[in-house]
């Protein structure tokens, strides 16, 4: 099967039935880990276009509201990583606020393996305010396969999400899948599509992203993209940024 045939039908299983990433770091990962002793620093930007307009169990509204998440990532080896996340919100009437961190271990398969496909492992565990989120403290599974093609990219990141301390701390896991397929069309332009989802606990929600990924130099990374949500429980449009910067220390 041709790989833009496979990624075809990838998105469309997908899309059968899943909820978004909450809109602080939006971003379907890539297997490699950060190089040892580099620090990857990264703004995750994305403002709200058309979101919630009401409190919703004490969850603040996101319509026209800006997210601004920091997050540091320090490579310890060739297959180990670990990242912190400062997530914040500011909205009219709200002022900046700081929502929450986050810790995220990061562990992925040795190039030495020889395994046919990119696999990592990441385990993200953190605390929101409630006024941000019905659960406070929340953990995250996430597995992260990917392939070249030659120009062509597919990543897959069938997220698992549990609640550990708040409304849905009773429930079970949830099933939250994340894709991206993406095109070289030059060696530092790529266009591609995104997509977010999530099965529960509540409403089911399905968030597709068309995005730009540049590759300016060795030391940055930017991605861009416009969010669409697809279902009554998912924010129905925001526009997001990624600007990263590669920090060399294994020479000083």
């Amino acid at each position: 099967m041709r790989p833009v045939t496979a990624c075809g039908l990838l998105l469309i299983g997908l899309a059968s039935g899943l909820a978004a990433q909450e809109n602080y770091e939006i971003q379907v990962y890539a297997s490699p880990t950060v190089a040892p002793r580099h620090l990857m620093v990264e703004l995750h930007s994305n403002y709200t276009f058309q979101g919630e307009r009401n409190v919703v169990n004490g969850v603040n509204p996101t319509d026209n509201a800006l997210h601004e998440t920091l997050e540091l990532t320090y490579g310890i080896n060739d297959w180990f990583e670990t990242g912190f996340y400062v997530f914040t919100s500011a909205r009219s009437g709200e002022g900046w606020q700081w929502v929450g961190d986050h810790i995220r271990p990061r562990v992925r398969a040795p190039d030495a393996l020889g395994w046919p496909v990119g696999v990592s492992l990441s385990m993200e565990v953190g605390y929101q305010r409630r006024s941000y989120s019905e659960d406070t403290w929340t953990w995250e599974i996430r597995p992260i396969l990917d392939k070249q093609w030659g120009r062509w990219y597919v990543s897959v990141n069938p997220t698992l999400e549990k609640a550990l301390h708040g409304a849905n701390a009773s429930a079970g896991f949830a099933f939250a899948p994340n894709a991206k397929v993406s095109y070289s069309a030059t060696e530092k332009v790529a266009l591609g599509v995104e997509y977010y989802g999530s099965l529960g606990p509540g409403p089911a929600q399905h968030q597709i992203v068309p995005a730009l990924d540049l590759t300016l130099s060795p030391d940055w990374e930017f991605n861009a993209g416009a969010a669409f949500g697809l279902t009554h429980a998912t924010d129905r449009f925001l526009f997001k940024v990624i600007l990263g910067r590669r920090f060399d220390f294994s020479k000083r």
